[in-house]
Parts: C-alpha cells; sequence; structure tokens
C-alpha cells in the first residue's frame, strides 16, 4: 500500500488538539509508516499541499481561516473536524454572544491588563475578524468528526489508523480501546 499523505492545520483554537496529537507518542512511528506528514503547524511552514487526510483543528474566526479552509478542502480528499472548536466552535465561539465591535474594544481599548494607551492594532498583516465564529461544517464539507477537547491520544491514533488503512473509524469502537 503506497503511503497517503497527512496535513495538520491548526485554526482557532488553542492548539490543545495538536499537544493531544503529539502525546500519541512513539505511536507516531507507526503513523509514519503508512504517512508521510507533509503539512503541521508545529514543524512546516509550507502552501498546503493535496492531501489524502487533513485534521483540521479550530473554527474558523477571521477572513483568513476562511480562505484557509475552502482550500484545505479543496486539496484533500478526507477533512476531519478534530475537537470541540472544529466542531461546535466551543470556547472560540464564547465571542458569538456579544457585538464583534464590543469584543475586539473590550480586548485592546478598555481591558484592565492594557497600559491605558488604548491604541487597537492595525496592520494590513493582521486577521480580519469575521462577525461569527463558525464550526468547520457550517463553511466546507466535513467527512469526519472527532469531538473532545481535546480528543484524548488513543482517539486519535485509532482514527488516524484507521483512515490510514482505508477503513472508516467507528468512535464506539475507539471507546473499548487501551494503547501502551
Amino acid at each position: 500500500m503506497a503511503k497517503k499523505k497527512l496535513a495538520t492545520v491548526w485554526l482557532g483554537g488553542c492548539s490543545g488538539c495538536h499537544m493531544s496529537l503529539l502525546d500519541i507518542d512513539e505511536r507516531i512511528l507507526d503513523v509514519a509508516k503508512l504517512a508521510d506528514i507533509v503539512k503541521c503547524p508545529v514543524v512546516d511552514g509550507k502552501e498546503f499541499p493535496d492531501v489524502d487526510i487533513a485534521l483540521v483543528e479550530g473554527s474558523v474566526t477571521s477572513d483568513e481561516h476562511m480562505r484557509e479552509i475552502k482550500h484545505i478542502r479543496k486539496h484533500s480528499k478526507i477533512l476531519i473536524a478534530l475537537g470541540d472548536c472544529a466542531v461546535m466552535t466551543n470556547v472560540t465561539g464564547m465571542r458569538n454572544y456579544f457585538n464583534l465591535a464590543d469584543v475586539i474594544n473590550a480586548s485592546y481599548l478598555t481591558a484592565v491588563s492594557n497600559d491605558g494607551e488604548g491604541e487597537m492594532p492595525d496592520n494590513p498583516q493582521l486577521l480580519k475578524l469575521i462577525d461569527k465564529v463558525l464550526p468547520l461544517q457550517e463553511v466546507v464539507r466535513v467527512d469526519f468528526v472527532l469531538p473532545g477537547c481535546p480528543p484524548d491520544a488513543d482517539t486519535i491514533f485509532y482514527v488516524l489508523s484507521e483512515f490510514l488503512q482505508d477503513r472508516v473509524p467507528n468512535l464506539a469502537e475507539a471507546k473499548k480501546l487501551k494503547y501502551g
């Protein structure tokens, strides 16, 4: 069986899902036997290539995330929503309960931790927040949902192993498995 191409991406989230992915420890060698990791925020900054499987952590919070997730979908055979932020916005979506301008003002102008300068960052390189934080499936087609905050390493390893061996994972089965 030819090696698959695997990518991991981090959008609007805390990186906890990637930390949990790293917690598969030496089992990453089992993944590496079946896949080349061609994109990962922990180690790589290249453009997103065509891949067999994309694990996407985080929700869509900005114009850049919107463009990125559409590009990822276009270049991925299987897109997995990794973690609760990707699935339902979780903590990142808490700002949806407030007016975006109020959130930005509270973050940059009136925050207790501010230095009193009250300056709003203004640089064309910065992300432009969209009005509402969105889960992935509201923007693109998602092929598999891996919930959790974060999902545990055993479940991530199980799901990856199944997809890398051309099988569809069953999360009920994952709960029964315990790896080293």
